[in-house]
């Protein structure tokens, strides 16, 4: 399912397209893109929502699951057929449960390697000689801190993460001869709508617990800001990994919290 408008035969602004976008930091990212003047190609699997983003930024959208190849391989075609590509912001990921690696849910783990490994490096290898075809652009992977350590209850997590960063350190050491940069970004503690809602099963009460005491977690424009800085700094400089936690948080295991 699409709901995208026909691209215009002159691009004069940047294009960037961003995945995971119906909600927290995508959609973030795709509305702070679009007041900085880009054009955005917004896709994620949730149709109402990309509408609703589309509406409010002007934004293309493109409905796809990027666990699916046809899907992916349908999103790359609609890009490549209507523009160039100045930048692949890989946002798109989760975590499902938070059990001892002892008790882990294979299906869980599964789960997290396909949407944010496997997901990653697909929609990266359809589109990673498009991007930047016309004098340089960037790929632009949204990790965590779980992807530099471990943490209690985090194995699967922590370990997709780890995976998904390996794509970013590698893809830059072989694409160095290339006008492309690769850039990550690790957030720590980001209080979002979802993504710990989703982790714990729709247990509204254990996902508040998350954050409960911590004074101002990071939340979803926090992260943008950090994209799209990237993102526009001269194109000599690349931005190898950046670590953005809230200042309550020193590490993914101490935090701060209020009594």
């Amino acid at each position: 399912m699409t709901n995208a408008a026909p691209a215009p035969a002159d691009r004069r602004a940047p294009r960037a397209l961003v995945t995971g976008a119906s909600s927290g930091i995508g959609a973030a990212t795709v509305r702070r893109l679009a007041r900085e003047g880009w054009e955005v190609v917004a896709t994620a699997r949730r149709t109402a929502r990309l509408e609703a983003l589309a509406e409010e930024t002007g934004c293309e959208i493109w409905t796809a699951d990027l666990t699916d190849a046809a899907d992916v391989a349908a999103l790359a075609d609609h890009v490549r057929a209507t523009g160039p590509l100045h930048a692949l912001v890989n946002n798109a990921g989760g975590a499902h449960g938070s059990d001892p690696v002892a008790e882990g849910s294979v299906e869980d783990w599964r789960r997290m390697y396909d949407l944010n490994v496997l997901a990653t490096l697909r929609i990266t290898q359809e589109l990673l000689d498009h991007v930047g075809a016309d004098g340089g652009g960037d790929l632009l992977f949204v990790t965590s801190t779980a992807a530099h350590d471990t943490y209690p209850g985090g194995g699967g997590y922590v370990a997709a993460k780890h995976a998904e960063r390996a794509i970013a350190t590698t893809l830059r050491l072989e694409l160095v001869r290339r006008p492309l940069r690769v850039i990550e970004i690790a957030p720590g503690m980001v209080r979002t709508e979802e993504f710990s809602l989703k982790r714990l099963g729709g247990d509204a009460d254990a996902a508040a617990q998350v954050y409960a005491g911590v004074a101002e977690p990071l939340v979803a424009d926090d992260v943008a800001d950090a994209i799209v800085w990237c993102l526009t700094r001269p194109a000599h400089v690349n931005v190898d990994t950046m670590v953005i936690r809230p200042r309550a948080q020193a590490s993914n295991t101490l935090v701060a919290r209020e009594d």
